[in-house]
């Protein structure tokens, strides 16, 4: 396939670009995942388009990345996609961000010019909110320090990209200390049994025994009795385990809501703002009818304003919105918590999938 795309070695492109219109256009389209692993870590790696046309694309890709890789041409310096998807992760909240700086070969691996790109970078991810930025060069091309340090690149006492990806900390830190949120996804009660459990994924914080906690949108509350992990009882639980919890008292619970830390539980809301990236072709208009999807919860509801000029969110447009549900919602603010500040709006009349959003 490298041979007949005129390459005279091998065309790593073609790793990630499936899809024969890639291929035939040479541009990323759709988000592909591959996955490998080093002796030190395993990686799932989502490669997402850079035109302004797939932005849909790369607010998905980024979602749920713990680091995104920002590709600058070196000749070229930072371009209009550049400043988006910095502000897509910034948006997004991507934890660590890399600047890989390509192309460095057709540069003459110039040091100047990848310093002024690199201060160029950072000047824009500290107006961006984006903390802290890893700025590498690179030739991909032939690997020079993708993988092994580059003898071109004597200049540079950093680390190589792969070596960075196998060191940069992706703890569970943030999840852990957020506030604990439980979504039920299921009620467990056996037949013949006074066994009552409430099942989901532990999106953010710890739970344990004897914990009072609220269950939302009702607003009741109540004690954790007992845990159930996989394998037995437990005294508790942290984000990202799959639990069943029992709590003392008969309390009407179903699958949607969401249980949470009494002195930490979010307030339940019926009016909604956020930031939002509309997904499909129709655009997304005021007075739309829509469901709203937060967890595991689904609620009918209305949108009731969009801040663009046009006052419609068009394909692959970021913009706030408000939306009024039907029911009150329990939604953290996304800054907040990653898991539980998002949600989705959409059709009741097909179920697609319109606009992702993130609560402010």
């Amino acid at each position: 396939a490298s041979t007949a795309r005129g390459h005279h070695g091998l065309d790593l492109a073609l790793l990630t670009d499936g899809l024969r219109a890639e291929r035939e256009q040479g541009i990323t389209i759709d988000v592909a995942y591959r996955y490998f692993a080093t002796p030190q870590r395993r990686f799932i790696l989502a490669d997402t388009p850079g035109h302004v046309q797939y932005t849909r694309n790369m607010v998905t890709g980024a979602s749920t990345a713990q680091l995104t890789i920002v590709l600058v041409d070196a000749r070229t310096g930072l371009v209009d996609q550049t400043r988006r998807h910095a502000a897509i992760a910034a948006l997004l909240r991507v934890p660590h961000v890399v600047l890989a700086v390509n192309k460095m070969d057709l540069a003459d691996w110039n040091e100047a010019m990848f310093t002024a790109i690199e201060a160029e970078f950072t000047t824009l991810a500290k107006e961006l909110g984006i903390p802290q930025v890893t700025a590498i060069p690179i030739s991909a091309l032939h690997g020079d320090n993708v993988v092994d340090p580059s003898a071109h690149l004597d200049w540079y006492a950093g680390p190589t990209v792969l070596e960075h990806l196998e060191t940069v900390p992706v703890d569970d830190t943030e999840e852990l200390t957020a506030p604990a949120r439980l979504p039920v996804q299921y009620v467990i009660r056996p037949p013949g049994s006074d066994y009552r459990g409430y099942a989901g994924r532990l999106e953010s914080g710890t739970l344990h025994l004897g914990q009072p906690v609220t269950v939302l949108p009702s607003g009741e509350q109540s004690t954790i009795a007992a845990i159930d992990l996989l394998g037995g009882p437990a005294e508790t639980a942290r984000a990202g385990q799959s639990l069943t919890v029992r709590l003392t008292g008969e309390i009407d619970i179903a699958r949607g809501d969401l249980i949470a830390p009494t002195p930490a539980a979010p307030q339940a809301v019926k009016d909604l703002t956020a930031t939002a990236c509309h997904l499909h072709e129709t655009p997304l208009r005021p007075r739309e009818k829509v469901l709203i999807q937060h967890g595991t919860r689904t609620v009918r509801g209305i949108v009731t304003a969009i801040d663009t000029d046009s006052g419609e969110l068009a394909l692959n447009e970021i913009a706030p919105l408000t939306v009024r549900t039907a029911e009150p919602l329990p939604v953290d603010a996304y800054a907040a918590n990653r898991r539980t500040g998002a949600f989705l709006l959409i059709d009741p009349a097909d179920g697609t999938t319109r606009t992702a959003a993130m609560a402010v």
